[in-house]
């Protein structure tokens, strides 16, 4: 298993991915044209964050986004660890791990980093146990969100 920062080539495993995870856990059809540019403006701008994917025999097996947040009250940066995804004959072998322990320690070494962060589904307690169990522990916030009014249009 080779875990490696992604590159452009990776665009069509990351939108399957980003598809893929919509819809297991939101029940979402993402519109591929948009995600895909959406993935793409990720490689095109570094300050809109980076992939991470774990890789097995030349396959894409697993990826994640990290974007970053940037605390005033820490004069540091929070990553967020976003579009979790796991192809389902690789879960439960440590495939997360795997990728949420090459982003700590790439925070580690930017040394301006005071912690990650990730949202979860409420309901999917399978992902919550995973992350509680690699040391991540239930904050007491709670999220909220409002669209732009054209949003999706």
């Amino acid at each position: 298993m080779q875990i490696r920062k992604a590159q452009i080539e990776d665009t069509p495993s990351l939108v399957r991915f980003n598809q893929a995870m919509a819809l297991e856990t939101e029940g979402k059809h993402l519109n591929e044209e948009t995600l895909a540019a959406g993935v793409r403006a990720v490689f095109s701008a570094e300050d809109r964050g980076f992939y991470v994917v774990a890789e097995a025999d030349g396959v894409v097996l697993g990826g994640l986004l990290v974007t970053r947040e940037w605390s005033d009250w820490r004069n540091a940066w929070f990553w967020w660890i976003q579009s979790v995804y796991v192809v389902p004959e690789a879960r439960g072998k440590g495939l997360y791990r795997e990728l949420s322990t090459f982003v700590w320690k790439l925070a580690e070494e930017a040394g301006d980093v005071c912690g990650v962060r990730l949202y979860v589904e409420k309901e999917n307690r399978t992902a919550q146990a995973v992350y509680q169990r690699l040391g991540m522990h239930e904050t007491e916030y709670l999220m909220y969100e409002q669209s732009a009014p054209n949003f999706g249009k």
